[in-house]
């Protein structure tokens, strides 16, 4: 199938073909007809199967008709959990709408108010938005949503984990009774389906892969540490390698991405944190500047696992592994797009095997224990062959909460010297053989 056989206008047509997009994807073929019919969608896709466009370039057909009611509100409404992905959805409006004349901006927390008044002073089309800065315009009388034709949420599995439902039902419950809504999601469970009760009508369900699947392109490995100034050594060791381009670095809090960027920052990388709390303006200067080649390593908290979108990332490290299976899926999918190949590592201590056999069971599969040699992990491992875990306490490390500075000066004093001889223990009965990473080329098992 080409996108010319799905009755787009010659303007997007054109568009398409400039980007060099030929076939749309399975997603796309499927979602595209069925939302220009009309039909409410709740759409399920794995990330990186360009689901963006999927709803973006029927949105844009629906604006080379003329418009169903007068007045200077939007037409499409997107939604989105973060800035980032909200970002790359105004770019990929953008670009496809590039031949057309539609009137779009983004609406974000942590950007100056004046050129959004500006937008929403005069008629536009298409606005995409995260919940919190919309409701805010929408309360102050700013913005008007009596015209929208077409709601569309973008990640709602996300802005679910997030807190925005009771916005988003807010921000619908402003826009026409007859609009239509399109939901698009990387998961399906209860929630969803509970949330689009109440907000689609009669829709069409698309699901075009199961959720337990991960990247083929992605070569996963698990290493397993000790304790937090462990997965410091093994953190430093990694990015030593001459095969590391650019890499992410995701932690578990903004504190702590913070504290371990400053920290590979004084050890002489490229490094940058990107997380919530910085305004929308540094989080932009700072994903410029990977682009650029000028940051290598990026530290960031899951605010980047969605949306971020950078050619060239070969390495994905979880320092800390996700609450959320789902979020690993979309962590290491910042890695391997566009068909490269890429690498996604993934530190487990004791007290996150319970986050491992999320992600195992979620994906289908065991990851598979890589060991460097030098850095073998002297307590943990044993502690995952037997059980998982079971019965070790639920603290910040083997050895307690870190302390201030704790991540800079990894020592071994946290090992007891008696162990260092021991058999450092077997893989799990379910997990896949044990292997020895000795350098950037050579693996053995």
């Amino acid at each position: 199938m080409t996108f010319a056989e799905l009755n787009l206008s010659p303007s997007i047509l054109k568009a398409l073909d400039n980007c060099g997009y030929k076939e749309p994807t399975s997603i796309q073929a499927e979602a595209i007809p069925k939302a220009m019919a009309g039909h409410d969608i709740i759409a399920s896709a794995q990330t990186g199967t360009g689901k963006t466009a999927a709803f973006v370039l029927p949105a844009l057909q629906r604006l080379s008709s003329p418009p169903v009611a007068s007045g200077k509100g939007p037409r499409i409404l997107v939604l989105t959990p973060t800035r980032e992905l909200a970002n790359q959805v105004t770019d990929a409006v953008r670009a496809y709408g590039k031949l057309m004349r539609v009137r779009s901006g983004a609406i974000l927390g942590g950007m100056p108010y004046r050129e959004q008044l500006r937008m929403l002073s005069a008629p536009v089309d298409f606005i995409v938005a995260t919940p919190g800065r919309l409701i805010d315009h929408l309360e102050n009388g700013r913005l008007n949503l009596s015209r929208l034709e077409m709601l569309i949420l973008d990640e709602a599995d996300r802005m679910l984990d997030m807190g925005f439902v009771e916005d988003v039902e807010k921000i619908a419950a402003a826009t026409p009774a007859g609009r239509q809504t399109l939901l698009f999601s990387a998961t399906l469970d209860h929630r969803i389906k509970k949330l689009a009760g109440g907000l689609l009508r009669n829709p069409e369900l698309i699901q075009i892969a199961p959720n337990q699947i991960t990247h083929a392109n992605i070569e996963q490995r698990l290493l397993v540490a000790d304790n937090l100034p462990h997965k410091n050594r093994l953190l430093e060791h990694l990015l030593a390698e001459q095969d590391v381009t650019k890499a992410i670095v995701f932690s578990a809090t903004k504190r702590d991405a913070d504290s371990l960027a400053k920290d590979l920052a004084a050890l002489g990388h490229k490094t940058a944190a990107l997380h919530g709390d910085m305004t929308q303006g540094a989080r932009n200067r700072t994903i410029t500047n990977m682009h650029r080649g000028q940051v290598k390593v990026l530290v960031a908290t899951d605010v980047a696992a969605r949306g971020l979108d950078v050619t060239g990332i070969s390495h994905v490290i979880n320092f800390d592994l996700p609450k959320f299976a789902e979020d690993y899926v979309h962590r290491i999918g910042r890695t391997g797009r566009a068909g490269a190949s890429g690498i996604a590592i993934s530190f487990v201590s004791h007290n996150e095997i319970s986050y491992l056999d999320r992600i195992e069971k979620f994906t289908g599969s065991a990851l598979p224990v890589h060991v460097i040699p030098g850095l073998e992990p002297l307590q943990a491992l044993r502690r995952l062959a037997k059980g998982k875990g079971a019965g070790a306490s639920r603290g910040r490390s083997a050895a307690g909460p870190a302390k201030s500075g704790a991540r800079s000066n990894a020592s071994t004093a946290n090992t007891p010297a008696s162990s260092k001889n021991k058999r450092w223990g077997a893989p799990r009965r379910d997990q896949a053989p044990v292997v020895v990473y000795r350098n950037k080329s050579q693996k053995a098992s």
